[in-house]
């Protein structure tokens, strides 16, 4: 009897370490499912896309509203500087209302349109003839290094030169027609668009190319299905920047070859306003030569560029 008290009060304190060593355990193991649980709703929040419409009232609380206001505000700074003879000369500073006017005779005499389709359309397809040219010279400048190194440096400085050194020279091989326009266009962007594919294909991972090869996506097929969806960013960023080389090499063009066979551009307007010291439609030239510019990108690269960002999880929607 004397070893019986001893003995029950140890398997007493071993039940009780048991308990508290099991509730530890417990407490533990709950804990490591709480971390795991709450580390696989992050994954799950990061992997989601939200594809929600958004409402109109904070697209246009976001997006229209911001670039209104500030048309709003040089609207009224430049009334301002007419109306309190800050600039009282309006030969340097016509008055909004004196633009508008110009721009509601060039309606009324069915022109407007007639000048902005004539720069659109060559722009728009001398940019994709450009595009052509580009690409397939962007892809061979990056893959081939004998290419790289004896073409790389020439399409950088063609990226730098200005695209009005290319109108004479243009309009004595080709003659006044839109052949020289499309001249001075290809000469413009191709650079732009085969640097930015360039750049895009300089910055894929190699991990992406290897695991190409392993699943045998090789050749034309590698370059399909690794290479040019990798490297879409900065091929974008190219189209771009092209598309602006575009836009002003043409213009350039226009300004400075002028021929009735070619029809009457923005630039040819905005020499016309030019030649008859017509501030009003120089100014509305200017506006409409931005006006386009500022479209096309909202219509074509915009949404490009945000379904390409959407599409590797950079663009975050608040």
């Amino acid at each position: 009897m004397a070893r019986t008290e001893p003995t029950a009060a140890v398997d007493e304190a071993e039940r009780d370490g048991l308990a508290r060593t099991t509730g530890a355990t417990t407490k533990t193991t709950k804990a490591g499912k709480d971390d795991l649980a709450g580390l696989e709703a992050g994954l799950d929040a990061l992997d989601s896309v939200d594809t929600g419409r958004v409402p109109f009232s904070r697209t246009f609380r976001e997006k229209i509203l911001p670039p209104l206001t500030a048309v709003l505000v040089v609207l009224v700074v430049w009334q301002a500087l007419v109306s309190f003879k800050i600039v009282d000369d309006p030969t340097k500073l016509p008055a909004p209302s004196a633009v508008w006017d110009e721009v509601q005779t060039a309606w009324l005499k069915g022109e407007l349109l007639g000048y902005i389709w004539t720069s659109v359309s060559r722009g728009l397809l001398g940019f994709l003839f450009a595009l052509v040219i580009g690409t397939p010279l962007g892809l061979l400048v990056a893959r081939v290094k004998f290419v790289r190194a004896a073409i790389g440096p020439i399409l950088s400085g063609l990226q730098s030169l200005p695209s009005v050194a290319w109108v004479p020279p243009a309009v004595l091989w080709l003659g006044l027609n839109n052949s020289m326009m499309y001249a001075v266009i290809l000469l413009g962007a191709v650079p732009s668009i085969a640097n930015g594919l360039v750049s895009g294909v300089d910055q894929v991972p190699p991990l992406f190319l290897r695991a190409g090869r392993t699943l045998g996506a090789t050749g034309l097929r590698g370059l399909w299905h690794v290479v040019l969806p990798a490297s879409l960013p900065g091929y974008l960023a190219g189209l771009k920047q092209g598309w602006a080389f575009s836009w002003r090499s043409l213009m350039a063009a226009e300004i400075i070859a002028s021929s009735p066979d070619l029809g009457v551009g923005l630039g040819q307007l905005l020499e016309n306003g030019r030649n008859a010291s017509s501030m009003p439609m120089v100014f509305l030239a200017i506006l409409l030569i931005l006006i386009v510019g500022i479209v096309i990108d909202l219509l074509i690269f915009s949404p490009l560029e945000r379904r390409v960002l959407r599409s590797r999880g950079l663009l975050v929607r608040n």
